[in-house]
């Protein structure tokens, strides 16, 4: 899936001109954290966050002179002042899961999207993505997931794929995860029915251990793997 399929097409913005507190007032009443920043053209220059203007207005200072000193002080800033120029963008045809990559190595919770102009198309944020892989996999109908742990082999996702389906069961997606113990790997279907007690004995009279997915963490795994 592509993130121009994905991303949020329609974007609120301000220029570099524009008041702090109007930035955060856009922030608030739409219920955002980041704001792109372009040019009259469209093309973008900058973003803005909410952290960036928390850390020029006194949201949490008592003492009401102070307070009225440092807003007079930010209200001469504009969104040039604060903003972080030339951010780091994706095209619309990267995938979701090159976004994903990115925004966790970067730690930022949305990223603009522009095409080859550098003019604006969408934004693209955390909640993008998880709705995308929502739909990716198929877990937006009711279901269940199984976790399965199996030995890496080749044919063994094919074995399981074939115990299910000759049950006439339906898959929403299937997902395999590295395990911390060598040559063994975790297996996730997530099946669109919640009777599944019968496919579980099947499975196990079939070598397979099931484990309990709500128990199952990545953090596990070792850093050399």
């Amino acid at each position: 899936m592509f993130v121009s399929k994905s991303m949020t097409g329609k974007v609120i913005t301000v220029s570099k001109d524009d008041d702090i507190l109007d930035a955060r007032e856009k922030m608030d009443e739409n219920h955002i954290h980041n704001l792109p920043v372009v040019d009259d053209n469209n093309r973008l220059i900058g973003v803005v966050t909410d952290r960036d203007i928390r850390s020029v207005l006194p949201y949490d200072i008592s003492n009401d002179d102070i307070k009225k000193e440092y807003m007079e002080k930010s209200i001469k800033k504009k969104i040039e002042d604060i903003m972080t120029k030339n951010p780091v963008s994706i095209s619309p045809e990267y995938t979701i899961q090159d976004a994903l990559l990115l925004i966790q190595k970067l730690g930022v919770g949305a990223l603009p999207v522009i095409d080859d102009k550098g003019v604006l198309k969408g934004i693209l944020s955390v909640k993008d993505l998880l709705r995308a892989f929502i739909n990716v996999l198929g877990i937006g109908e009711p279901g269940t997931l199984l976790c399965i742990l199996v030995e890496e082999k080749i044919g063994v996702l094919k074995k399981i794929v074939d115990a299910i389906t000759e049950e006439n069961i339906s898959f929403g997606s299937v997902l395999v995860a590295r395990h911390w113990e060598k040559n063994k790997r975790v297996v996730f279907p997530y099946l669109l029915t919640q009777n599944v007690a019968h496919i579980k004995r099947k499975l196990k009279k079939l070598g397979y251990t099931l484990l309990d997915p709500l128990e199952w963490h990545m953090d596990q795994l070792t850093d050399n793997e």
